[in-house]
């Protein structure tokens, strides 16, 4: 059953820790046959790091991207294998685009597994570990950011931009770590509440990864990309997209573009949706989505429990 106010969203890298999906794993069949697949096209056991290894290595963004896909995947097999209804619509917050589209039909697993390990190594060598930085500015307008992050640049011809347009009040910062620095004190002189470095190793979503898109793009050629069952609204210009081509340009174009997230809840919002589940570890996105719109329901499905309040609040709502 197909359920017009219901829209699934995907968390993206920050989310993930060991011992994630542990419970989920003992109550559905599915997630651990979604990481045997992860293992068999990886060709390592990527449950056993997930929930033996130790975090510094969970954190490697080559490491990180497979691990939130399959986690992510295996929670949307898993809530459809209870009888969860499936959404109108789905979004996912960078790394989370990949397990949308996943969960959408328009990429196979073991393809998108492999693919988002390919971006993640992409992504970590781009630019040499120190060269660039992140930061989150809180309590400040998305003008006031720009515009911050605007003079640094042509100051001092490096790069510095708004790259995460999370919630209102909440944006992310990245580009050359001088840059990022002058801009936060750009920020704070501007009115921003506060002003966190925070602990990445690469400029994510700058002009300073086009090599990765680059790469990303030959990899992307080589994998069958199919028009999505499911709508998804991609990170780039908060809009659906039904032709391969297109979807593969803008998997390419995301990896230096903004993610415009506030922008994508809107757009879900806008086509009459009032319900979102959060598909992953975590609980990062319900919280961005409620201070985007504070009419939204946000549900997680993380833990057992979680997943069958889920889905009896949804099939509650139904029958109303």
């Amino acid at each position: 059953m197909i359920r017009d106010d219901l829209a699934f969203v995907f968390p993206g890298q920050g989310s993930q820790k060991i011992g994630m999906l542990a419970a989920a794993a003992e109550a559905h069949p599915a997630v651990g046959q979604t990481f045997d697949e992860a293992a068999e096209a990886l060709g390592y056991d990527l449950w056993d790091l997930v929930q033996n290894g130790e975090q510094e290595a969970l954190n490697l963004t080559e490491t990180t991207q497979p691990a939130l896909l399959t986690s992510s995947v295996a929670l949307w097999r898993a809530w459809r294998a209870a009888g969860g209804a499936v959404p109108s619509r789905m979004a996912g917050h960078s790394l989370g685009e990949f397990s949308a589209l996943v969960c959408a039909g328009a990429l196979a697993f073991p393809d998108a597994v492999r693919l988002v390990r390919e971006r993640g190594a992409a992504m970590q060598t781009a630019v040499p570990v120190g060269e660039g930085a992140m930061a989150a500015i809180i309590g400040l307008d998305d003008e006031s950011i720009d515009s911050a992050c605007q003079a640094v640049a042509e100051q001092t011809g490096q790069v510095v931009a708004a790259v995460n347009y999370n919630s209102p009040g909440q944006v992310v910062i990245a580009g050359h770590t001088a840059a990022v620095d002058a801009a936060i004190e750009g920020c704070k002189a501007a009115g921003a509440k506060r002003a966190m470095p925070l602990p990445v190793s690469a400029p994510f979503h700058t002009e300073l990864m086009r090599p990765a898109g680059e790469r990303l793009q030959e990899v992307l050629a080589q994998i069958t990309v199919s028009a999505p069952e499911i709508p998804v609204v991609h990170n780039v210009h908060a809009d659906t997209e039904t032709a391969p081509d297109s979807i593969r340009a803008l998997l390419v174009r995301q990896i230096y573009s903004p993610v415009q997230w506030t922008a994508c809840v809107q757009a879900i919002t806008a086509s009459g949706i009032g319900h979102l589940v959060e598909c992953g570890p975590g609980k990062v996105l319900s919280g961005l989505n409620r201070r985007i719109d504070k009419s939204l329901t946000s549900y997680t499905i993380e833990e057992p429990a979680e997943l069958s309040a889920s889905l009896d609040a949804i099939n509650e709502e139904t029958a109303a």
